[in-house]
């Protein structure tokens, strides 16, 4: 009678490039692998998904195409879609600029720049002080930040008027320069918010640590907390920027002279001119989508990364 036989154990893979290699085939996903279970293999449902994201991307691309395509046509229709120019020309953006685009461009970005830098530096100083301290009337001060995103532009705009033109205590008319549409976009609601949010997920082991060894404050922001932070800030950046940007009531009733206008309320105005076609509009809507494509293809890493962080925690 023979002994049974017995498969011998298989060793495991080892620690060698082509073991890790092997291991990592079997642990790592696909190329094309997601969370909804996109793969590269032909299939129905592989068909189905391309077709939707061709239908999105249609959706989402016919807009800029057609602005695009009309910019540079002499003549644009506005009653039927083009996604190519007809009869290509460069005399939509000459006229725009003639009526005086590209000051009220520089304009936008002096407001847009230095709006969004006081509103990331007062944004990061509350939500640091609102996520790592505890004081009274916390509950309190987080409940008005969020009570701003509640109030639209048109109930605060008369209010709002009557302070530029005289700011309490110091007595300011600031109507007609850029502090009168720079100091109202300081501080945002949501951007104190998503920071505060964020920080208050960094362990405090790590402030403890540093406050072992004699960090202050503002090096503590500075050096510790601001740099786990970079993927928040790049959200904040992104859409704070979009948000200075667009902004429309601010600009107009902070100006004393047209030449005070920003870009946004310079397309207005190239609208209502019987004397400009539906071109130099577009021209000008051209010129004005460009600042924000910039900004997103610079930052769009740290945002995906920071919407990412937010989407995944606990």
């Amino acid at each position: 009678m023979s002994a049974p036989v017995i498969d011998p154990v298989r060793p495991a893979a080892p620690d060698t490039p082509a073991g890790r290699s092997t291991k990592a085939q079997r642990t790592t996903p696909g190329r094309f692998d997601t969370a909804l279970g996109w793969n590269d293999r032909p299939g129905l449902a592989w068909a189905l998904r391309v077709l939707l994201c061709l239908i999105a991307l249609a959706v989402f691309a016919a807009p800029f195409l057609t602005i695009f395509s009309g910019a540079f046509t002499t003549n644009p229709s506005g009653s039927s879609l083009s996604f190519l120019p007809h009869d290509s020309t460069l005399s939509n953006f000459t006229v725009a600029g003639e009526r005086g685009i590209w000051d009220y461009l520089g304009n936008s970005l002096v407001i847009a720049g230095g709006g969004l830098l006081l509103q990331l530096v007062v944004c990061t100083l509350a939500a640091y002080a609102l996520a790592r301290h505890r004081f009274r009337g916390q509950a309190l001060v987080m409940m008005l930040f969020m009570m701003t995103l509640m109030l639209p532009e048109e109930v605060i705009a008369i209010p709002l008027s009557l302070v530029l033109g005289d700011v309490p205590v110091v007595h300011l008319d600031l109507k007609g320069t850029v502090w009168g549409v720079i100091l109202p976009l300081g501080a945002w609601g949501f951007s104190v918010m998503m920071l505060t949010e964020f920080m208050r997920d960094i362990p405090t082991e790590i402030e403890e640590a540093a406050r072992l060894d004699g960090v202050g404050e503002l090096r503590m922001l500075w050096q510790i907390i601001l740099p786990l932070c970079k993927p928040a800030l790049g959200v904040a950046g992104v859409l704070g920027f979009i948000m200075i940007w667009d902004q429309y009531l601010l600009p107009l009733i902070a100006a004393k002279d047209p030449t005070d206008y920003t870009v946004t309320v310079a397309l207005s105005i190239l609208r209502t001119d019987p004397e400009v076609g539906s071109g130099v509009v577009l021209a000008g809507a051209v010129i004005a989508l460009v600042p924000s494509l910039i900004v997103y293809l610079l930052l769009q890493r740290s945002l995906v990364t920071g919407i990412s962080a937010g989407a995944t925690k606990g």
